[in-house]
């Protein structure tokens, strides 16, 4: 995989911005975004209980996944995308770049063993490949290896040419941080360090091969180092007012969001550097693109979940529904595609906090958090749709799980009877697995709304079926054909949000009069608590 790094230490992006204020997806006819704009994920393997390549086919089909990026060719991950009908960008990883670099018969070699069984040569081998990655921010992550980086891309095109798979494109992902004063994009240019060494024959020589300029692209990053000058909401595909707007004063452009900033100013550093004189300059491909859903609460406040989801989810409206492409380049025809950062949270990374937190998924296909993503074609949606349940979260203290569940069987009026003695879900009997049926009982009576399994931290929100024996969850489908086991109350009322915990738990063996009498008492008590201002 490399040492994968998100372009967070580029120096050149922020004084500059100190100075103003996955369906469709298949009809992509090549890693450069073809006719059509597609979103996709990256997927790393720094991860506690990764998938088996079995589980993770299904889960890419789950989620209608029809493009992945990978950081190397491993043959395990690429038969598991072949299994999901989908397509990946492999990568070469950066300490792999001497050797490739160095020996044209060695990049041949490469491509025979990890390129042709997944390039569709035959009947008999699948076309899964759709472009090859040499290397990851080279000039920020391993700059000692970029006398080698051109040599290996030559090499690895030539060998891929040679085997008649020259329609798999052969580029490098740049960091940002290569681009010197983004903003206004009108004014940018590559550093000049990079820019003859590096930038102009790289250039022109994805022109020369139909191949994709490959950026990753953070306006997280943007954000952080902006000392607070760009608002929080134009990193984030919201709306502002347009005297709020980011305004080219050499071109008078507007722009409403800051990705579309960053591309523009990647075009107007390619202009710029005029290395295809008399050719198109190659298209844009963001290889990575994301946010991190948890950090440090001091140095990384905007690292939270709710950030994540308006930015992923806002992200793919913007390149699948709406395809504006830029202020500059107008249209769907220029709309660059995209890959989010990253499909499963990679815990075993170091770093700062949000490095391991940058996963639309825990590693066990968990959501993090739910994308709002109707209208996509059903990318990335299936956990929004007729597949979510509610349980008690992992990491969760027992104590505030027997508070939540208290206050989900009590205040929050879930049917909670399935889980009392002698009724279908009453075992295992532990505060964890009662809780989970408690949790799902209220989140399924208010129609799966947003914050309904928030609980104080105490749920979380998962696509698998948590219903096991004889004992059916609220949001199982099975429901619908199944009587006896503890009905749920399946009223969609939407809430506004989930109030968090509670004060005690309904739990006992004693004979249902007396037990009744205790919850009605109960009950009574949790309101007074309540209506005193307890929570706040």
């Amino acid at each position: 995989m490399g040492s994968r790094s998100r372009g967070g230490s580029g120096s050149g992006l922020l004084l500059p911005f100190l100075l103003l204020h996955l369906l469709s997806l298949l009809r992509c006819s090549s890693a450069a975004g073809g006719n059509e704009p597609y979103v996709g994920v990256t997927i790393g393997t720094a991860v506690t209980n990764l998938l088996s390549p079995s589980d993770l086919a299904s889960f890419l089909r789950a989620q209608r996944i029809t493009r992945v990026r990978l950081y190397d060719a491993d043959p395990r991950l690429l038969n598991a995308v072949a299994s999901a009908g989908a397509r990946a960008i492999v990568g070469v990883p950066n300490d792999e770049l001497l050797a490739l670099g160095s020996s044209p018969a060695t990049a041949a070699a490469w491509v025979s063993r990890r390129v042709l069984p997944f390039a569709g040569v035959n009947a008999s081998t699948p076309a899964v490949i759709s472009a090859v990655a040499v290397g990851d921010e080279v000039p920020t992550a391993l700059p000692s290896a970029l006398p080698v980086l051109l040599p290996a891309i030559r090499s690895l095109a030539a060998a891929l040419a040679a085997a008649n798979l020259s329609s798999i494109p052969v580029s490098t992902p740049l960091p940002f941080s290569v681009v010197e004063d983004p903003f206004p994009p009108s004014q940018a240019f590559f550093n000049q360090s990079l820019a003859r060494s590096l930038v102009a024959p790289l250039l022109a020589h994805l022109a020369n091969t139909s191949a994709p300029l490959m950026l990753n692209l953070y306006p997280y990053y943007a954000l952080m180092q902006s000392g607070g000058v760009i608002p929080v909401d134009n990193a984030l595909f919201r709306p502002l007012p347009p005297s709020l707007e980011m305004v080219d004063p050499n071109t008078l452009l507007h722009y409403t969001n800051v990705f579309d900033a960053m591309l523009d100013a990647v075009r107007v550093a390619v202009r710029n550097l005029n290395a295809t004189p008399g050719a198109p300059p190659p298209p844009i491909l963001v290889t990575e693109t994301g946010w991190p859903s948890f950090g440090d609460r001091r140095a990384e406040p905007y690292a939270t979940k709710d950030n994540a989801d308006t930015y992923n989810s806002n992200l793919i409206k913007h390149v699948l529904e709406d395809r504006p492409g830029t202020p500059m380049a107008p249209g769907a025809q220029a709309q660059s595609s995209a890959y989010i950062y990253e499909l499963f949270n990679e815990d075993l990374r170091p770093g700062p906090v949000s490095e391991a937190n940058w996963g639309l998924f825990y590693g066990n296909g968990t959501p993090v958090y739910l994308l709002h993503v109707s209208g996509a074609g059903g990318f990335l949606g299936n956990d929004t749709t007729d597949r979510s349940f509610c349980v008690a979260a992992d990491d969760a203290d027992e104590k505030a799980v027997q508070a939540a569940m208290d206050w989900a069987c009590g205040p929050g009026r879930a049917d909670c009877t399935a889980i009392q003695p002698g009724q279908g879900c009453y075992f295992p009997d532990d505060v964890r697995s009662h809780a989970s049926y408690a949790f799902d009982a209220y989140y399924q009576s208010q129609g799966r709304a947003a914050g309904s399994c928030y609980f104080q931290g105490a749920g979380m929100v998962t696509t698998t079926d948590p219903s096991h024996d004889k004992c059916l969850f609220p949001g199982s489908k099975l429901l619908g054909n199944v009587t006896g086991s503890g009905g749920a109350n399946t009223s969609t009322t939407p809430t506004s949000d989930a109030v968090g915990s509670a004060i005690w738990r309904l739990r006992t063996g004693r004979e249902n009069g007396f037990f009744l009498f205790l919850q009605l008492l109960l009950s009574i008590a949790v309101v007074i608590v309540m209506d005193s201002n307890f929570w706040t």
